[in-house]
């Protein structure tokens, strides 16, 4: 069976630790590879080419740096179809959803490009007499990314090509669902001209995390997944004085106001909440709509859109989504569904037992819609992470705008509305990171920043834009004086006491 490997130094390195993980392919439920655990041995190893390397390459001029960025983005769309094809394989997401998945971490890659005028510092002159005061960015060392299932190729690229570009060596510890993009990522880097040893591929479990977290040479660590997992990262992370930046979990709404443009509504949600098999963090899972009129007709219409759902496997081009990861988490989301159940929730359309003609052992679970859902359920509270949207009603937008403010997660939100003042009212004060407005999955273009509040993130910094320059660079700054004559005569004065 295919086994697949660490990159490290520039080149495929079998693992010594014995241990394996199992790779399936969700489309057919069968075991397709395996993939090689580390041991915490093996990520020191790593860790030391890092160092290494880093020297160099941090010593290395910002705009030779930004070629190989260049040449990894003609590479990454010289490449696209194998990597759609190797990532629909691991993940399940149909290929449509795996080209976007590359592009929007190409996209990053766009960004980090231009680096060098992000890395530029700041100069006073004559900040006192004879004396200037400069500030210059500077790499950290060897930083690190835990990067998840959900998004093989975008996450990873979020991280190590903002990371890279400013002048750091970076450790990839992957998902051992879908290894393989990341893998072919790393060797793609190498082929557009990275020095070996600047990007390592780690794969691992806890062990490897662990690992992570407690080596003195890494001093920053970057994760995307769950919440829980997010503040174990985030806090023995910074216990042990590295810098964390660390994404979860989200509970996403969409608040729908009586005024919206209800075709467009239906449209959005249909992609949002249900696209991916809604293993995004930035899915749409929960609908709030304002009053009663606009509650019955959206689930109404909601229904009859959801039967028209095609649910097939990843190479199918018709289907709107796949099959989910795994089947551990394909039972985790029908446990859910039966929370709900449980709780009262109206069970408007179930997924449960969806079965593929031909493909009956894969990972698949159909569009499910609930209505009258209370927010005092703990299938509400929780993320589920699969293709599940709940209704949520409200009288009026104050309750409305209260749900997403209260609830635990505060990743995304969004309203849809014709009203302008109603809109911007709701985004300046709703307690959430980031705000779509008429816009169901408001993630941020790459030279903005991502991230959430509340328990979807860890740390005060977010991801790409000018918020990864700076986590992954520290400032510097120089106060100089240059005497001239006679130095003796020189007296030296503070700048702040003139």
């Amino acid at each position: 069976m295919r086994t697949v490997p660490h990159y490290i130094s520039g080149k495929t390195v079998d693992g010594q630790s014995g241990r394996f993980g199992d790779i399936y392919n969700p489309s057919t439920g069968e075991v397709q590879a395996q993939v090689q655990l580390a041991t915490q041995d093996e990520m020191s190893e790593a860790v030391a080419v890092a160092v290494a390397a880093q020297q160099g390459w941090s010593a290395t001029n910002p705009q030779r740096r930004a070629r190989v960025m260049f040449k990894f983005k003609e590479l990454l769309e010289a490449n696209m179809d194998e990597l759609a094809a190797m990532l629909s394989s691991e993940h399940g997401k149909v290929l449509a959803d795996s080209k976007g998945d590359i592009q929007r971490g190409l996209e990053v890659i766009e960004f980090a490009c231009g680096i060098p005028h992000l890395l530029k510092g700041e100069y006073t002159e004559g900040a006192g007499p004879g004396i200037d005061v400069f500030s210059v960015r500077q790499p950290l060392g060897v930083v690190a990314g835990i990067t998840p299932f959900n998004f093989p190729a975008m996450i990873p690229m979020w991280m190590f090509g903002v990371a890279i570009a400013c002048g750091n060596a970076f450790i990839l510890k992957p998902s051992e669902k879908d290894p393989s993009v990341p893998l072919r990522l790393a060797e793609l880097m190498t082929e557009a001209g990275l020095p070996d040893g600047v990007l390592n591929v780690v794969h691992g479990d806890k062990t490897a995390v662990d690992a992570i977290l407690t080596h003195p040479d890494i001093k920053a660590v970057s994760f995307v997944g769950s919440s829980d997992i997010a503040h174990y990262v985030y806090s023995n992370g910074t216990a042990n004085g590295k810098r964390v930046q660390a994404m979860g979990g989200a509970k996403n709404h969409g608040i729908i106001m009586p005024d919206a443009d209800m075709d467009q509504v239906i449209a959005d949600f249909s992609g949002a909440a249900y696209g991916s098999a809604g293993e995004r963090c930035m899915a749409l899972p929960v609908a709030v709509p304002v009053g009663k009129d606009t509650a019955d007709e959206f689930v109404s219409r909601m229904k009859e859109e959801v039967g028209k759902l095609k649910i097939g496997i990843s190479t199918d081009a018709e289907a709107h989504y796949g099959p989910v990861v795994s089947s551990a988490h394909r039972e985790k989301i029908e446990s859910y569904i039966q929370m709900g159940v449980d709780e009262g929730a109206e069970l408007v359309v179930d997924g449960r037992g969806h079965s593929l003609q031909g493909h009956e052992n894969g990972f698949f679970i159909g569009p499910t819609l609930f209505d009258n859902v209370k927010p005092d359920m703990q299938s509400y509270q929780e993320e589920i992470f699969g293709p599940v949207l709940q209704v949520v009603r409200a009288e009026n937008l104050e309750e409305a705008a209260s749900l997403p403010s209260r609830h635990q997660y505060g990743n995304g939100v969004a309203i849809f509305t014709r009203n302008g003042l109603a809109a911007r009212e709701f985004a300046s004060k709703v307690n959430v990171g980031m705000v779509g407005i008429n816009v169901p999955i408001p993630v941020p273009v790459a030279y903005h920043s991502f991230g959430g509040w509340k328990r979807s993130a860890f740390g005060d910094v977010n991801q790409h834009g000018t918020e990864g320059v700076r986590f992954y660079t520290k400032v510097k700054t120089m106060t100089q004086r240059w005497p001239s004559g006679d130095v003796d005569d020189q007296s030296f004065i503070i700048p702040t006491m003139q």
